[in-house]
């Protein structure tokens, strides 16, 4: 996906704590989709005090914003800084590379500079952090292991181990101390398509796509 992209998406999402049954799914999902690889994710969430980015989501809002930076494997040499924008059902996501120093700067509440740099995005974060106070407040570990369909544009993603730090904004100390987010037992299924569902997605027998 480029830095800066509308697409619209649909997925079905469903939390699983079957071993034996994803163990299958898994299988399945090789015979027919490519195995695009598995890896740590580590982001860190904007918020305010008020939990107004999270209070937007889970009321359904059609217009809302949120801001996180994201890693993979612990890698601080590349961060992205990520706004996602949902408007009615399109998505746009809006991607820049962000410094483990420019993270910190963040973290502490030095933002001014913020106001003039040249990436579109800290820009916008920098009015979201001045008019409503938002600033890194959770950070979430998983593990993920996808799969492509080519045809339909379909993903399969597998998270599990979920794991938060609370309120740490510690991001990038491969330390930090993280507590279980869910069971772990349980394992996030998520499929995202375009416009349709392939037959044999179908066929996958995932309750969520019916």
């Amino acid at each position: 996906m480029k830095n800066n992209e509308w697409f619209k998406r649909k997925a079905g999402t469903q939390t699983c704590n079957h071993q034996s049954g994803l163990s299958f799914i898994k299988k399945k999902s090789a015979n027919f989709m490519r195995l695009d690889g598995k890896y740590l994710i580590r982001s860190v969430h904007f918020d305010n005090f008020d939990n107004k980015i999270l209070r937007q989501k889970t009321e359904g809002f059609y217009h809302r914003d949120k801001f996180r930076a994201r890693l993979y494997d612990l890698d601080t040499d590349f961060i992205n800084l990520e706004k996602k924008s949902k408007r009615n059902n399109l998505t746009y996501i809006q991607k820049c590379r962000l410094s483990a120093r420019e993270y910190e700067r963040i973290r502490s509440g030095d933002i001014h500079w913020m106001s003039g740099d040249s990436r579109d995005i800290l820009r916008d974060l920098y009015v979201q952090m001045t008019l409503f106070q938002i600033k890194p407040t959770t950070v979430v570990d998983y593990e993920r292991e996808v799969f492509i369909y080519e045809y339909g544009n379909v993903r399969v993603t597998f998270d599990s181990n979920v794991k938060t730090g609370y309120r740490d904004t510690d991001f990038l100390n491969p330390e930090l101390i993280m507590g279980d987010a869910l069971d772990p037992d349980c394992v996030i299924l998520e499929i995202k398509f375009d416009e349709f569902i392939p037959d044999i997605i179908q066929k996958f027998g995932m309750p969520f796509l019916n």
